[in-house]
């Protein structure tokens, strides 16, 4: 969940606006100075108020990266511990505390993180503190980020559900030692309701991105075994695609198999579509060929499913990926079967000849590179055909060779 660490958007402005009524005189003559320049000394005893304040807390952000050490122990000591929870929930004041942990001494970073303690689940379900929440994850010591983990352990499936704390989550996840991650055996048996939730499904990605074998093994067999389904939800297929663009060979190779009889079913599918063009383009060669292989092969009923796909707003996307990953012979055999279609179908219908208007360029384009490649090889006999010293002869001196 990234934010610029200055704006606060309109529910602060809302909130800056229920605040007028109760600032210091202190306060309202910071905000109205437009000459004097300001130092942290001048905001002594006010820099819990200050930090609530949109104005006040951009300048304690600016203030906090250039402060020295006496200037940073004297605004934490008017935080801690007194205003610490109340700030780190807050639309300006997290943003002071975000600061704090990536300017603050090792001191200052264990204070704020022991005042987290306790609350780490109500912190990270809050839509201001969730942020604070991750930016210390990235800036405590494991021993902390342990204690963090311990807290929402039996609450991760809440949190990955939820719309802030997901993000706490897959920060754990990328941050802390795996073997720290006691919470991840809480996903088994949740593998398919995680993948097809909208936060759920990136929380299984960053497992699988950061976690090692042993950890994720039992996850992937879950999300092999409802690949087809998960292949087709609006979310799930995310999680399909990133196994197949990012997993060990042999996962791939489970959720390639998976496709095999499945082709023209989910390549007209919308999601499903997706995933098969990820298959074409991530598979092996002869997983490649055999998937190409079924789109030539009439159907039992005789009907061809290049011309169902060239049909179909979704498919015909997966006909064009084919065309540009087949091998030479299966490409040719797809140009075959394209060509005598496409004419008729523009004809027939407006409709199909606005998902066509790729597959034609594609088609000129594959003529006009195998003319370049003709041309290449005519160029290269030639030149190996020419006497051993032409190229010598046409070549002008080099600058070390002029007297």
């Amino acid at each position: 969940m990234q934010m610029h660490a200055q704006h606060g958007g309109g529910r602060g402005r809302r909130q800056e606006d229920a605040n007028v009524a109760f600032r210091s005189p202190l306060l309202e003559e910071f905000r109205n100075s437009k000459d004097r320049k300001w130092t942290l000394k001048d905001i002594y005893g006010h820099v819990a108020e200050f930090s609530t304040d949109q104005h006040g807390s951009r300048f304690i952000q600016q203030k906090i990266e250039t402060a020295d050490e006496e200037e940073m122990q004297m605004i934490f000591d008017e935080i801690m511990p007194k205003h610490a929870i109340e700030l780190i929930q807050d639309v300006f004041g997290n943003y002071v505390i975000q600061k704090f942990l990536e300017h603050g001494n090792s001191a200052q970073k264990l204070l704020l993180a022991s005042a987290m303690e306790g609350h780490i689940l109500a912190l990270s379900l809050q839509m201001y503190g969730c942020r604070v929440v991750q930016k210390a994850i990235e800036y405590v010591p494991p021993e902390q980020q342990g204690v963090f983990v311990s807290e929402l352990t039996d609450h991760v499936l809440r949190c990955v559900k939820d719309a802030n704390g997901n993000h706490v989550i897959q920060r754990l996840i990328e941050s802390v030692p795996s073997e720290r991650l006691t919470f991840i055996s809480a996903f088994q048996g949740h593998v398919n309701d995680l993948a097809t939730h909208p936060y759920g499904c990136r929380v299984l990605q960053r497992c699988f991105e950061n976690l090692p074998e042993h950890q994720t093994r039992v996850l992937l067999s879950e999300l092999q075994e409802h690949a087809l389904l998960l292949g087709q939800d609006q979310f799930g297929n995310y999680v399909i695609q990133f196994v197949l663009e990012h997993g060990h060979p042999d996962d791939r190779a489970k959720i390639v198999a998976r496709l095999r009889g499945q082709m023209l079913h989910m390549s007209r599918h919308k999601f499903a579509s997706n995933v098969v063009e990820k298959a074409l383009v991530t598979a092996d060669t002869s997983s490649r060929r055999a998937l190409i292989e079924e789109i030539l092969t009439p159907r039992p009923d005789g009907s061809s499913p290049v011309v169902a796909m060239m049909r179909d707003q979704f498919a015909n996307y997966v006909l064009q990926r084919a065309l540009i990953v087949a091998d030479q012979d299966q490409k040719e055999a797809l140009v075959e079967l394209i060509k005598p279609q496409l004419a008729a179908m523009r004809k027939s219908s407006h409709h199909h000849g606005r998902h066509l208007v790729a597959i034609p360029q594609l088609l000129t384009e594959r003529i006009v590179v195998e003319r370049l490649v003709q041309k290449c090889t005519a160029a290269a006999a030639r030149e190996t055909s020419a006497p051993a010293d032409a190229a010598a002869i046409a070549e002008p001196a080099s600058p070390s060779s002029v007297a």
